[in-house]
């Protein structure tokens, strides 16, 4: 990596979390684990969802399949995962991104006011709907 020579800052891939955008119909964003990875894990993990007819950007252009999903650590308040299926999931993930690699509290986000009518804004209420993984 171009900042191990130039910089003098040793990072390495592992240190990245995993995250990919599928520009499907509709789209797709993901990131760090999966439910079942969150499952596995023997922590307590706390779960958020909404329907993509509840945003609404998504009703405003027709695009209402999909949902949101997000996973926390109940302990440390990190956010673990999150899968954000529909209008622009593939975009509006990079702000839960940005708070893990921060390894900030999720409510960082969860108290933010976002830009209306976008998908993001919809990222706090799905963050204050945390329920207990079951």
């Amino acid at each position: 990596m171009a900042a191990n020579l130039f910089d003098n800052d040793p990072r390495r891939t592992s240190d990245g979390i995993s995250c990919y955008g599928l520009f499907i119909d509709p789209s797709l964003g993901r990131l760090g684990m999966t439910e079942r990875e969150a499952r596995a894990s023997g922590r307590s993990v706390l779960i958020g969802k909404r329907m993509m007819t509840q945003v609404g950007r998504a009703r405003e252009f027709g695009e209402t399949r999909g949902l949101m999903k997000i996973l926390v650590d109940a302990d440390s308040k990190e956010i673990l995962g999150a899968a954000l299926l529909g209008l622009s999931g593939d975009e509006a993930v990079d702000a839960l991104l940005d708070v893990m690699y921060a390894k900030q509290p999720f409510t960082i986000i969860s108290r933010a006011v976002h830009i209306h009518p976008t998908v993001s804004e919809l990222l706090p209420t799905v963050l204050q709907s945390l329920r207990p993984l079951e």
